[in-house]
């Protein structure tokens, strides 16, 4: 029952301790992260030329295909999609919501980090055009994590049982197909893909705090009026 001497939360507030501040705190570290990697030198030169090396026509076309499951087009679509699903599956906004907050937190993480940093790619072959953003962190891999991980969170919730390793291996594969698939196809390093991945993680544990587990506020409850007295005798 809604107390009317509580002090109602103001939402602002509540959403930028929630989620402002995580990701901009996020953003810090990844920054600092990137640029004490970079400061390191290329270690991981050697491995990506063995990787690079170990090609072959199959499987350029099956890292071709894992790297586009993430393609920056495909997520914003996808997303678009599955927002609008939830919200008439669902009959509420919640779950398209957290959704799009998940995806695109990590986006403006990545936008706001990556040039700073200013990582070069590898120096193998590339098999994909190289975009102008740099090589640190894999916001491919950030993306693919709260796409998928996202939606196989929101049907676990909406499911039975049975369904659930079926969203989770797919939520699970997916971002691995595409992490494997960068890196074979000579876009990223190790680290980029790794904190990629750790970068979604976050971004996703952060959007369900903030939105899937955020508690509604009850409905403001007007008193009753008070019941009529019979007259007196």
């Amino acid at each position: 029952m809604w107390n009317p001497r509580q002090p109602r939360r103001c939402p602002i507030a509540e959403y930028l301790r929630t989620l402002l501040a995580p990701l901009v705190t996020l953003a810090v570290v990844t920054f600092g992260v990137g640029k004490a990697v970079t400061g390191l030198g290329t270690p991981e030169a050697a491995p990506m030329r063995e990787l690079a090396r170990a090609r072959t026509p199959l499987l350029d076309t099956l890292s071709d295909i894992g790297s586009s499951l993430s393609d920056t087009p495909y997520v914003v679509a996808m997303t678009a999609i599955a927002a609008i699903a939830f919200r008439l599956a669902f009959k509420r906004w919640r779950e398209s919501v957290f959704l799009v907050v998940a995806v695109w937190s990590q986006s403006l993480v990545f936008l706001a980090t990556t040039e700073l940093v200013g990582r070069s790619r590898p120096e193998v072959p590339h098999l994909d055009p190289a975009p102008p953003t740099s090589s640190w962190p894999s916001g491919h891999v950030s993306a693919a994590v709260c796409f998928y991980a996202g939606v196989a969170i929101v049907l676990t919730l909406h499911t039975r049982r049975p369904w659930h390793p079926l969203w989770w291996a797919v939520g699970t594969l997916a971002p691995l197909a595409v992490a494997l698939s960068r890196l074979y196809r000579g876009m990223h390093y190790f680290s980029d893909v790794l904190w990629g991945v750790l970068l979604g993680a976050v971004c996703l544990a952060v959007a369900v705090r903030a939105v899937l587990l955020r508690r509604s506020e009850p409905a403001r409850r007007r008193p009753s009026p008070a019941p009529a007295r019979a007259p007196s005798p």
